[in-house]
């Protein structure tokens, strides 16, 4: 079965208007991509995803409309590989198509681009039988792919795959560095790192070179540490890749982290901020004025959760302004600030800028010396709202932490209203996951009786299943302390008590410790007693 398309302009133009019609696609963005499809030579359908203006399900539920064949998904495909020994797993990743199945009418055939009669008519020449076509999504296709016919390693050894005898010459040139025996892969998901199968050490610095070409960085510069930045739509989804570089002994090391804008919600609930963290969020970002913090190590989530109040914050009557290292996301209606330190564009030197700017509310990315701390500390005294982030353990201890960085006693106690300090914890697979009795061994020694309602107290195990790729966990959470600053703490500020005598004024007062906000959760099924034990151990 050839798939056949008389008037292909035509068909395009149908398929536009399909999802404009569905909202799925702006007209301008049809004559972006029309004007680029002009000057590259690839068809308008193939651009569409590839530009992020549309995305891969609703782009195969057009053609799947409009072509009258059927969309598949990956319920459909098989368990075990066809024509295995015939098909090379490089042309099957290259033409986005998998076959799927053998029936009376012929050999069922997935494709990501049903009107490719170049992969069509190769699979008929392979195969000897007839064809009958169905619409699939790019990435379950891949995915079945490297299920059903990779050998591991997933993209790095496609990349080794293409390059081939001319990139083995090139690599040679860079043989005088000194490399370690091999290449480490390693990806962090959910926060937790895995270790994939990497490609041959002699690969390194090509890997490496196109990492920072991609970024534009200098590929000559192996010395010093680089950061920078890579833009591109992955399956229509706009993806940003933050790319750092660092020298090491054995040459480079290279770290980049995905950012998708899509893939969050700033929204309170979705981050874990429930109950009574979210009463104490609510009424401290409801003041007109002060300080408000969120502390945790690198990676806790601390600015995701500041874009959450930003969200809540956000309305006509108020103008607000952020100062950040990089911006992370961008939001409609705020005015957002790169911080640019080569060009002397610091935190201190905007913040002194922005204020005459008449803001109401502002946010700064991070407060990371006693200059800044001063400045956001003076936006609070003349009614400013002031959100920020520090580098903490616990909320009392970023008292101490801004003491010892030389902000006065009684500034703080006049500006700072709140410090949230948070840990995220990997989600139970809500697939997967089982419930069971807690020995009484561990409810003695956890103290889990205090959180129950007097029954036998029950907890959620992680088992795996394909959805989680056998991990158990989808996706991470919050877990978190909000301590409000009252007249207790401020006694205790002016008085430089230590964080443990701060800590305790905050429990005391109400505050929920980070740890029986995990217990809770792990209770609830959110996730485990051994996630919530793994991040708060050092609180």
């Amino acid at each position: 079965m050839a798939v056949l398309v008389e008037d292909l302009d035509a068909f395009e133009a149908s398929l536009g208007d399909l999802l404009i019609e569905r909202g799925r696609l702006e007209r301008a963005g049809v004559e972006r991509a029309r004007r680029l499809a002009e000057g590259s030579g690839e068809r308008l359908h193939v651009l569409l995803p590839k530009l992020g203006l549309v995305s891969e399900r609703d782009l195969a539920e057009a053609l799947s409309e409009r072509l009258d064949l059927p969309l598949v998904g990956s319920a459909d495909f098989p368990e075990v590989p066809l024509l295995e020994e015939r098909l090379s797993p490089r042309f099957l990743r290259e033409s986005h198509v998998l076959p799927i199945a053998e029936g009376p009418e012929g050999l069922v055939l997935a494709m990501a681009d049903p009107l490719d009669s170049y992969a069509i008519d190769a699979l008929r020449l392979i195969s000897g039988a007839d064809l009958v076509v169905c619409v699939a999504e790019p990435s379950e296709l891949e995915a079945a792919i490297e299920r059903l016919y990779g050998q591991g390693g997933g993209g790095l050894n496609r990349l080794v795959e293409e390059v081939g005898e001319e990139g083995e010459e090139a690599l040679d040139l860079d043989l005088v560095e000194a490399f370690e025996n091999r290449l480490r892969v390693r990806y962090r998901i959910d926060g937790v790192l895995a270790e994939v199968d990497p490609p041959p050490s002699r690969f390194r610095a090509a890997l490496i070179s196109r990492i920072k070409i991609m970024a534009r960085l200098n590929i000559a510069e192996r010395r010093l540490p680089q950061d920078g930045r890579i833009k591109l739509a992955i399956r229509g989804v706009p993806i940003d890749l933050r790319v750092s570089t660092i020298p090491t002994m054995h040459g480079e090391g290279v770290v980049l982290r995905v950012l998708d804008r899509q893939g969050v919600e700033l929204d309170f609930a979705a981050l874990g901020v429930t109950g009574h963290n979210l009463e104490t969020y609510e009424e401290i970002l409801d003041r007109p004025h002060g300080v408000f913090l969120v502390t945790g190590p690198t990676g806790s989530g601390k600015t995701t959760t500041l874009y959450a109040a930003l969200v809540q914050l956000n309305k006509s009557e108020k103008k607000l302004l952020t100062v950040e290292d990089p911006i992370e996301y961008q939001l409609e209606g705020v005015n957002q600030i790169q911080v640019k330190p080569g060009i002397g564009l610091t935190f201190a030197h905007v913040l002194r800028s922005i204020l005459r700017q008449d803001p109401d509310i502002i946010m700064i990315g991070e407060i990371r010396d006693v200059e800044t701390a001063e400045i956001a500390v003076q936006a609070a005294l003349t009614g400013h709202l002031v959100l920020s982030t520090l580098h903490t353990n616990d909320a009392a201890g970023t008292i101490t932490r801004l003491l010892d960085m030389g902000v006065e006693d009684y500034l703080l106690t006049s500006t700072l209203t709140g410090v949230a300090a948070q840990r995220l914890v990997r989600r139970l697979c809500e697939d997967c996951r089982v419930q069971e009795r807690a020995l009484p061994e561990l409810v003695e020694q956890l103290g889990l009786e205090r959180y129950g309602s007097g029954g036998e107290s029950m907890l959620w195990r992680a088992v795996g299943c394909e959805r989680c790729n056998g991990t158990g966990y989808r996706g991470r959470t919050g877990v978190m302390e909000t301590l409000v600053v009252d007249d207790e703490v401020r006694r205790l500020i002016l008085r430089r008590a230590e964080s443990k005598e701060l800590q305790r004024a905050a429990l005391s007062a109400g505050m929920v410790s980070m740890y029986d906000d995990g217990i809770r959760k792990a209770l609830e099924g959110v996730t485990t007693i051994e996630e919530v034990l793994r991040v708060t151990r050092d609180v």
